[in-house]
């Protein structure tokens, strides 16, 4: 993420990976592959979750920002944002706030296998609106996901599998150096970037609030009758990946306002979402404690 800030590239280049790889390797150690059965007896539920976060969601942004009529920079910037599924982060963030323990993984999953076909063609959609000609390199997408979610995930799912005893050792550990470096980078990044936030102006800032609660309601909506799955897409659903936007922003050579936007983006959009994890920490307390 870089913004001109204090904090020199690799640095930042360097935390970020660090903990992306820690959050992924912790939750494959919490994840059993058996419990992907209760996922696949209802392909209905995650046809609409994927709807959700590769469909609505990038749909609904677009309306925001042609109804608030924004610079051309930022209006991309956002879409871009829209466009980009499955933030590392969101997994972690879901079962935190109570998401369902399969179907949670089950669709931050499919999410990032099918960024590869959804980001290109997304793309190609609005490149038709805009007169643009933007692309998406499919194999850096797929390198991408695999390198930052998929293969740390796996690692922990096979850690788990075939060192039982080391993996029950180690999950509590992991989670709270997980912890830690999340609390680090987002130190390191705010250092880097909080300009840019404020620079945004309160209409880009409006239109970014906006679309994210509207992903957070048209997640919760589509996630079924169960709460656990309502929380797991609506979070999936609005936790947009940053790092797949800036990907395509710097293979097109986008100007500084567009990756200004994507930025922006990022930090507006985790704020407005804590409002809403801690609702559904809360609503899971109270059932908890009601039975």
């Amino acid at each position: 993420m870089q913004a001109g800030g204090p904090v020199p590239d690799w640095l930042l280049s360097a935390a970020a990976v660090a903990t992306v790889f820690t959050v992924m390797f912790d939750l494959g150690l919490a994840l059993v592959p058996g419990e992907f059965r209760w996922v696949g007896e209802r392909p209905g539920l995650m046809l609409k979750g994927l709807f959700s976060v590769l469909v609505a969601v990038p749909a609904l942004a677009w309306i925001v920002v042609r109804a608030l009529d924004l610079p051309r920079a930022a209006e991309i910037g956002i879409v871009l944002m829209a466009i980009s599924p499955g933030a590392p982060v969101a997994l972690r963030r879901a079962l935190g706030a109570g998401g369902h323990q399969a179907f949670a993984p089950a669709l931050q999953i499919a999410v990032a296998a099918l960024a590869v076909v959804s980001m290109p063609l997304s793309l190609e959609a609005f490149d038709q609106y805009y007169g643009g000609h933007a692309t998406a390199a499919p194999l850096e997408l797929a390198r991408q996901v695999f390198i930052a979610q998929l293969l740390p995930l796996s690692l922990g799912v096979l850690t788990r599998r075939l060192l039982a005893a080391q993996a029950a050792w180690l999950e509590p550990r992991l989670k709270r150096l997980a912890g830690v470096l999340l609390l680090v980078l987002l130190v390191l990044v705010m250092a880097n970037i909080w300009q840019v936030v404020i620079g945004a102006g309160l209409r880009v800032a409006l239109a970014i609030v906006i679309a994210t609660v509207l992903a957070l309601a048209v997640g919760h909506l589509l996630g079924g009758p169960d709460p656990a799955t309502r929380t797991a897409t609506a979070i999936c659903s609005a936790a947009r990946n940053p790092s797949l936007a800036l990907l395509v922003a710097t293979l097109n050579a986008a100007p500084p306002a567009i990756t200004a936007a994507v930025l922006a983006y990022f930090v507006i959009a985790a704020v407005t979402l804590i409002p809403y994890i801690a609702w559904r920490r809360r609503a899971g307390a109270f059932q908890r404690q009601g039975r």
